[in-house]
């Protein structure tokens, strides 16, 4: 029995996506529910599981290939066995024909040791082919040893371009420059990138973008986590971080300014009477925000809990696009880099987002005396169309005063 595997139903703001590297090769076994190729969409990477077990029969696009709703990817054959002559025979076939054309091979050295080896897929073969590379030049990260075109790309970024991409001695197709280090390097935008891009962009030339300044002192924030750390982490699991402070302070915050928690349709404002809190987490695909549904609801150890399991499935692609899409306000945390101060840009269609920065101990005056604390700038960039400035100044300003005493926090003063 022949079963196509399709690209699933995908979310009515997501309309198409891009192809990754195949997990399984043609001829290879497949169990039911594993992972065979990944679908990167601009908001999640999706992985394509085998519905049933069998063979990988066909292929009907390679990785790098844009795909939409319903198309189907290849075939599974559910009667047939991976130890069959049939399934083994298009394995071996790239292996044996560059041998019996020395010419080819004398033109393409690069590509007939690619293509001999079953840990890259071709749309990575390509690559490597391209940068003059073979599969023992990088490391694999990838399923079983697979290399990805994540690792070729990681290679290329941390090895000189002299010795990243060698030009192969039989046939260069190009003149020779005449420096080295001048070399350029062309690399698709992920999908993931340019919807960041796009919607960058998009904020950009809609909103009209303000932003206001604080600093608070966070000693107070500190000594309480410093007095309960210990027992928070026994009774609830999990660590007692700042984010859950700046999240529980943003919603107080985002309650007594209701225009920041808005957002603009048409002609009409949109007052929402829920808080999605995004938070902004940094991946190797780029920056994504998953969403904090009803944060005011949660608390602390809540808190706590969604942003470390969401920031783990950030960095590792398992997001889901439900937990990307949507949110009434952001938060954004530049200063684990060492940002000090910054302007961030909207996440539209949301009018404002809050930016941390890097904690530093400066002196400042506190009852009349110079003394030292660890201080944090915090920015909040709100669209002026909607959100007056005394507004946007008023709500930094909650935020500081709720920090810099986090009892008020407790009791909501």
């Amino acid at each position: 029995m022949q079963v196509e595997i399709k690209v699933p139903v995908l979310p009515e703001s997501v309309t198409e996506g891009t192809l990754g590297d195949w997990h399984k090769q043609v001829g290879d076994a497949v169990a039911v529910d594993e992972n065979l190729v990944d679908l990167e969409t601009d908001k999640v990477v999706l992985e394509i599981v085998a519905s049933s077990a069998g063979v990988l029969e066909s292929i009907a696009f390679e990785g790098g290939a844009t795909v939409k709703n319903g198309d189907v990817l290849g075939v599974i054959n559910t009667e047939a066995t991976a130890s069959a002559p049939a399934a083994e025979a298009p394995a071996e076939a790239p292996a044996e024909a560059p041998a019996a054309v020395p010419a080819a091979a004398a033109e393409a050295p690069a590509p007939a040791a690619a293509e001999g080896d079953g840990k890259a897929s071709p749309a990575v073969r390509k690559l490597l082919n391209e940068h003059g590379l073979s599969v023992e030049d990088v490391q694999p990260t990838g399923r079983k040893g697979a290399i990805t075109k994540e690792d070729v790309e990681l290679y290329l970024r941390s090895t000189p371009p002299a010795e990243a991409a060698p030009a192969p001695a039989a046939a260069p197709a190009a003149p020779i420059m005449p420096s080295a280090g001048r070399n350029d390097r062309r690399v698709p935008m992920s999908r993931l990138r340019a919807k960041i891009a796009e919607r960058l962009k998009e904020a950009q030339n809609t909103a009209a973008m303000l932003t206001t300044f604080n600093e608070i002192n966070l000693q107070p924030m500190m000594d309480t986590r410093a007095r309960y750390r210990d027992l928070f982490e026994k009774t609830h699991g999990v660590k007692l971080g700042m984010m859950s402070f700046f999240t529980a302070a943003a919603v107080e915050a985002l309650k007594r300014f209701p225009a920041v928690n808005a957002s603009i349709d048409g002609d009409d404002i949109v007052y929402h009477d829920y808080f999605d809190i995004g938070i902004a987490v940094s991946s190797d695909r780029g920056l994504v925000v998953p969403i904090l549904r009803d944060a005011d609801q949660m608390n602390y150890a809540e808190i706590e809990q969604s942003i470390r399991d969401m920031g783990e499935r950030a960095r590792s692609g398992k997001l889901g696009i439900e937990e990307l899409t949507g949110g009434t306000f952001s938060i954004t945390n530049g200063g684990i880099f060492g940002s000090m101060l910054s302007t961030p840009i909207l996440n539209p269609p949301q009018s404002a987002i809050l930016g941390m920065h890097a904690i530093q101990q400066r002196p400042v005056v506190i009852d009349g005396e110079i003394v030292v604390r660890p201080m944090m700038y915090v920015a909040l960039t709100y669209d002026h169309r909607i959100i007056d400035g005394r507004e946007a100044v008023q709500f930094l300003v909650t935020i500081k005063n709720l920090l810099e005493d986090p009892a008020r926090l407790m009791l909501g003063v």
